[in-house]
């Protein structure tokens, strides 16, 4: 199987049929391997029956054990053989589909990665979800055809061949047999890709709709509008039920006709034998080994039936997964060098300028004017700003990642170990690691765990609390040492005391190198070299805290709450 760090290949993004036969091209000798197991696998099935016919023909009816002992012994080594090629045909085909399943869960995670920041902007967090959840596993489970559907139309034309043997009328029904059963299950199985493609769909939307809600649940529910929100959630339930039960209906129908058709369809052929057999046509044996023959035939007919429900469906995952594959990334053609040293920051669009080497805060009334600005001086989106006089969209996307750090306060958080949540692939030593718990007052967030930064943290950090969740992210930021850390709303979900703490010991940890904060809270604003007030987006006044508290009257009702003067 692929390794955790073995390069997943170029998918073939032309197409969902396309896709999946670039995943078999992936594994070429396990998938012939596979081909191969099964089909003579099932071959050696078809075999039973034949032996049979003999040992029934050539020893029972004329008497003759020994003959027959040896035959039946014939039997038991070809089925103890079969049985363990039967072994060896399942786990070449779990690898097969392993293999599937982690190649597709590293190609896209690799591609989200490479969309960055414009992911939320080009594919719901629910489209993501389910494609990671249910998508996956169902392309996977799709290159099962790779085995046992090779192998059972070897069979098929193997036991045809045998019959035509001993009669032409049964194998013409055998011949005919397969088509007819395509005719009949062939819409359904059409009709339920299309039934599942709008069920993936509105699951998508749905469970989109399960993140938003959950991030906002504390603000609906201090508006009132928590009933309003799960009224419409209810109803979307709903309308997603009654297509999962059209997408179960169909589903019924082709799994019911998979099992019934090739019962009638051995029913049919046995029929015809057991006629034939009475007028003399077919000796005992060879009924004996005609039924035996359909018999075997159940299994193959059955999964055509199956193996086309199951890719069915694994073609509408596999478009799922291209649509996403097909995602550009921001057109990175940066190609100017950057700033040698540290350099201003200047946002034409707000007037904002960041002044090297030091702390500057940004206060407005609407917080998503102040992300903006950030986003831009980030460039986390389309960007006018400047970088010592050099666009920063001029600059390769890399080397701006290397040095400007966005630290958002919801940014996500991943399982595992403190100790790795907060190195984010840069292991730090216990010296540096200690100085960015300090710095961001986490020292009683490590106490408060039972094997310290050993202990595990769940996504998101749903076992901390919002202003422990809060701090790791600031650790997180602080560890990873940029030059420009921009950093949003780093304090918002503290108390008072841990404010204060927070603020005195960033400004001490980032002496020198420049950092931007946007918040409205005056324990920040203090420390601050310099605080830029923004009103509508662009900048209205700047100075330290102290002065514009005195100068501004619009700021002050700002940050120190005092409505007199106020903005209206």
């Amino acid at each position: 199987m692929i390794d955790a760090y073995e390069d997943p290949g170029t998918p073939d993004t032309r197409g969902g049929w396309r896709y999946l036969w670039w995943l078999v091209l992936r594994q070429p000798g396990r998938s012939a391997a596979g081909a191969l197991l099964g089909s003579v696998w099932l071959v050696l099935m078809a075999a039973q029956p034949y032996l049979m016919a003999r040992a029934v023909d050539e020893g029972l009816v004329p008497g003759r054990l020994g003959v027959l002992a040896a035959w039946t012994g014939v039997m038991f080594v070809l089925g103890s053989v079969n049985a363990w090629l039967s072994i060896m045909r399942h786990r070449t085909m779990t690898r097969v589909r392993m293999d599937a399943n982690f190649r597709t869960v590293k190609v896209v995670v690799g591609h989200v990665v490479r969309l960055g920041a414009a992911l939320p902007r080009r594919a719901g967090a629910g489209e993501v979800v389910t494609i990671g959840v249910g998508d996956v596993q169902t392309v996977a489970q799709a290159l099962t055809v790779v085995g046992p559907g090779v192998g059972s139309a070897v069979v098929y034309v193997v036991v045809a061949g045998l019959l035509l043997a001993i009669s032409a009328p049964l194998a013409a029904v055998v011949l005919l047999g397969l088509p007819v059963i395509a005719l009949v299950t062939g819409p359904l199985t059409l009709r339920l890709q299309g039934a599942e493609s709008a069920y993936r769909e509105r699951q998508g939307v749905l469970a989109a709709r399960i993140g938003d809600l959950a991030g906002g649940l504390r603000v609906l529910n201090g508006l009132g509008g928590k009933g309003l929100f799960a009224d419409a959630f209810r109803q979307d339930s709903r309308r997603l039920r009654a297509q999962g039960y059209r997408v179960g209906a169909v589903a019924s129908w082709v799994q019911a006709l998979g099992v019934g058709l090739p019962t009638l369809f051995l029913a049919v052929v046995t029929w015809l034998a057991a006629r034939l057999a009475a007028q003399g046509s077919l000796t005992i044996g060879q009924l004996v080994s005609v039924y035996g023959y359909v018999a075997v035939l159940i299994g193959p007919v059955a999964f055509f039936v199956q193996m086309a429900y199951d890719l069915n469906r694994g073609v509408v995952a596999a478009r799922r997964v291209v649509r996403l594959l097909r995602l550009e990334p921001e057109p990175d053609e940066g190609t100017l060098p950057a700033p040698e040293g540290p350099a201003e920051l200047h946002d034409p669009a707000s007037g904002v300028r960041v002044v090297p080497g030091r702390l500057t805060a940004l206060a407005t009334a609407r917080p998503a004017e102040a992300a903006a600005v950030v986003d831009r001086l980030g460039r986390f989106g389309p960007t006018d700003a400047t970088w010592g006089g050099v666009r920063l969209d001029a600059v390769p996307l890399a080397e701006v990642r290397g040095r400007i750090l966005v630290a958002d306060h919801e940014a996500d958080l991943f399982a595992g170990p403190l100790r790795e949540v907060v190195a984010a692939g840069h292991p730090a030593d216990e010296a540096e690691l200690g100085r960015a718990l300090y710095a961001a007052a986490a020292e009683d967030v490590v106490r408060g765990l039972p094997e310290g930064t050993d202990s595990p943290v769940s996504g998101q950090g749903r076992s901390l609390s919002g202003g422990q969740r809060q701090r790791v992210r600031l650790v997180r930021a602080l560890l990873a040492g940029p030059e420009v850390l921009l950093a949003v709303e780093p304090t918002s979900a503290l108390d008072a005391h841990t404010e204060a703490t927070v603020a005195r010991r960033l400004r001490e940890a980032r002496e020198g190198r420049t950092t931007v904060v946007t918040s409205t809270s005056p324990l920040v604003l203090d420390r601050a070299d310099t605080v830029v007030f923004l009103v509508d987006g662009k900048v209205a006044a700047s100075g330290p805290h102290q002065r514009l508290l005195t100068t501004e009257p619009a700021y002050r009702a700002l940050v120190a709450r005092d409505t007199e003067g106020a903005v209206r």
